[in-house]
């Protein structure tokens, strides 16, 4: 290697490297001021800032997270609320972080929590939308979490696809599917310490049991569940009921038409 060549490579590890601690600066910076505007409810020049944030930083799942949370705090403050009706924000007040995700990804298509991102986008809005819009957003949302997996399985990504396919009717055949996503899921956060967003996957796979007639896997996973997280409402709920009243439950809970609570703030919040 000539002493030309090795300067030159030098050089330009050095430009990758100041380029990387600018980029990452410049995302941080995007996000404070995102946050300082968010509270002050300057809605759109707080999605302004989250935007840029996320264009320095397109793989941040902190971002991309509050960015979304931001988005809905802005649809359900700007849509008036009807005395004794709970109201879920016009659907056209998620088209723009659907239109600002489709461009993040064809920019950076090798980006897994980008594409994961885009796909809550989509689930965000589902409550927004009439029945047969529900079903095209729930489809949108299912392929591009199917990318973000082909591009990085990882537990948040099993997860999110497999609780997805919990809200299908058993018609469609996704029982199964649920299943094994939620399996994976549950392997890898065995391996792991525990954390409290671990209760998520123990409650879905138990549903997943009971949805395809696997009734004491459903029990023992839910035990499970109640004994790492004996204060989770949801699991007591469970194993306080059996037959139609289990039945009846699980499908009041897994109403697609209700509000998912897609916020991930738990991922780096060290809970």
């Amino acid at each position: 290697m000539t002493r030309r060549t090795y300067a030159c490579l030098i050089f330009a590890s050095t430009l990758v490297c100041a380029t990387g601690v600018n980029a990452a600066s410049v995302s941080d910076e995007n996000f404070e001021a995102a946050e300082k505007a968010l509270a002050a409810k300057q809605w759109d020049t707080a999605l302004g800032y989250f935007e840029s944030s996320l264009t320095a930083d397109p793989d941040s799942m902190r971002n991309a997270s509050e960015y979304r949370m931001a988005t809905l705090q802005r649809a359900l403050a700007l849509q008036p609320a009807v005395k004794g009706l709970a109201h879920e924000g016009k659907p056209e007040s998620f088209d723009r972080e659907l239109a600002f995700f489709e461009k993040l990804t064809k920019d950076h298509p090798q980006s897994a929590n980008a594409f994961l991102n885009y796909g809550f986008c989509y689930v965000d809005k589902i409550p927004a939308a009439g029945t047969i819009g529900q079903v095209v957003l729930a489809n949108n949302s299912l392929s591009l979490f199917t990318k973000s997996i082909d591009l990085k399985s990882s537990w948040i990504g099993l997860y999110t696809r497999g609780n997805s396919y919990l809200y299908w009717p058993k018609i469609f055949g996704h029982g199964g599917d649920a299943v094994a996503d939620l399996e994976k899921a549950y392997e890898i956060q065995k391996k792991e310490p525990v954390k409290s967003l671990h209760v998520r996957v123990l409650i879905a796979l138990g549903d997943a049991y009971w949805k395809t007639d696997a009734k004491e896997k459903a029990r023992t996973i839910w035990r499970e569940g109640v004994r790492q997280f004996p204060d989770n409402k949801g699991l007591k709920e469970r194993m306080a009921r059996d037959g139609d009243d289990l039945d009846d439950y699980i499908a009041t809970v897994l109403d697609p038409g209700k509000r998912v609570d897609t916020d991930l703030r738990e991922l780096w919040s060290g809970q």
